[in-house]
């Protein structure tokens, strides 16, 4: 069973959460981000979304295309990324996501790209830009290495593309909690509950919302309908304004333990 599966059974069997952070491959370097994996662990994170750096990252906003070209300055690639998740086999089972665009997957070669991201131990990829009415290959390699394909749905999906869409997902759904790019915001949607149980009327598979979710309230909001909660931005711009600094490993775990205890607990 591939370990996103395993970690949304286990969780659901518990009726918790999958809190799942998100940050920048590379940003500040890459062994800062291997040890900022294994703080999430520690702080109770489920699953790790693993941002691949793009040159033109259209669905990001400024923290987080600020923070791929920091990571493009250190000549961070789509084979480092899969470097690092290879090197982090050795110390740890958690669930890790590949969150990219399009571009890098194509140019690595798709066949290629499924192979060596599943010998090095990646459960998932969400590719952005990528939708899945033209994902016939894409996913057909990812599927034969049992990674899973997650794609995006919007609040502006129709009923019949949220179907489509979740007919196309494995590892779990990601909708998308409002229009624009990633960033933080003051609130969560109002609409975004009634969606999430839209999307669960077409699918099995466990709905996890993102885009926008900053603080530890609105994780605990987020967490009393959706099957998992995702932080992207917040904890991208904390990252960017320590650094490579012996603070940031600690502070940054210290906010993620405070977004997966709201979560988890609803407070």
């Amino acid at each position: 069973m591939n370990r996103i599966d395993r970690r949304f059974q286990e969780l659901k069997a518990k009726h918790l959460p999958a809190f799942i952070p998100y940050i920048t491959t590379g940003d500040p370097t890459l062994d800062v981000t291997a040890d900022l994996v294994l703080e999430f662990e520690k702080a109770g994170a489920d699953i790790i979304e693993f941002g691949v750096p793009f040159s033109d990252p259209v669905a990001d906003g400024v923290v987080n295309q600020e923070a791929a070209q920091r990571a493009l300055k250190h000549h961070v690639s789509l084979r480092d990324v899969i470097g690092l998740v290879r090197r982090l086999r050795g110390q740890t089972q958690i669930p890790l996501v590949l969150f990219t665009y399009f571009n890098p997957v194509l140019a690595y070669g798709l066949p290629k790209f499924a192979q060596d991201a599943a010998e090095a131990g990646v459960d998932g990829v969400l590719c952005v830009d990528l939708p899945p009415e033209e994902a016939g290959e894409y996913k057909q390699c990812l599927d034969a290495k049992d990674i899973a394909t997650i794609f995006l749905i919007a609040p502006t999906s129709t009923p019949e593309r949220i179907a489509l869409i979740a007919g196309r997902c494995s590892g779990f759904v990601y909708y998308v909690s409002r229009t624009g790019v990633t960033g933080e915001r003051s609130d969560v949607e109002a609409s975004v509950k009634g969606m999430v149980a839209r999307i669960k009327a077409h699918t099995a598979a466990p709905v996890a919302v993102g885009f926008g979710i900053s603080t530890p309230q609105q994780a605990a909001e987020v967490a009393g309908f959706a099957d998992g909660v995702i932080v992207g931005s917040a904890i991208v711009r904390m990252i960017g304004e320590l650094g490579d600094s012996p603070q940031t490993v600690p502070k940054v775990g210290a906010f993620v333990k405070s977004l997966v205890h709201a979560a988890k607990n609803r407070c």
